[in-house]
């Protein structure tokens, strides 16, 4: 009896001390130093990749961009009934925003053509297309539609509003 009172008392005595090392704080032990000879090679973090955003964001980035750099042509508010002039541009950039290539893409007013291609001009650089071009690709291509109203004044149709109807 004695012995399995004196076990008793062992095993309890045990995990009373397992118990109180367990709620005790603890430190590692410090790193080994390494030896003097030893090359330390420190590991900088990766980047994380930029977001993954949309074309349709992209061009909005864009308009909000050419909108900003040209006040002076810019008009708000509701698109006429009936726009003077329409032009459709075509943007090439490259991975830095930078503008490699404009095209017209359809316009029937020369006038509204230069003043769509001066104001991208004096936009560039546009945003970074980060994340949509392929990996392998250097260079972006998209449309952007110039809306006149009087006076060459124009809105982009990516962040156009609605068009009043009737005359």
């Amino acid at each position: 009896m004695k012995t399995h009172l004196r076990s008793a008392c062992f095993l309890f005595a045990l995990i009373l001390l397992a118990a109180l090392a367990a709620c005790g704080t603890s430190t590692a032990p410090p790193a080994p130093q390494p030896p003097s000879d030893a090359v330390v090679i420190l590991l900088t973090p990766v980047p994380a990749p930029p977001t993954t955003r949309t074309l349709n964001a992209y061009k909005a980035d864009v308009a909000r961009h050419v909108m900003q750099r040209n006040p002076e042509r810019v008009f708000e508010g509701e698109l006429p009934p009936m726009l003077p002039a329409v032009v459709v541009l075509n943007i090439t950039v490259d991975r830095d925003g930078r503008l490699h290539d404009i095209q017209v893409q359809r316009s029937r007013d020369a006038g509204a053509s230069e003043v769509a291609l001066a104001s991208l001009r004096r936009s560039g650089p546009l945003p970074p297309p980060h994340g949509l071009a392929p990996r392998h690709a250097d260079l972006m291509t998209f449309s952007e539609t110039f809306l006149f109203g009087d006076r060459y004044r124009f809105q982009l149709r990516t962040l156009a509003g609605p068009q009043r109807t009737g005359l």
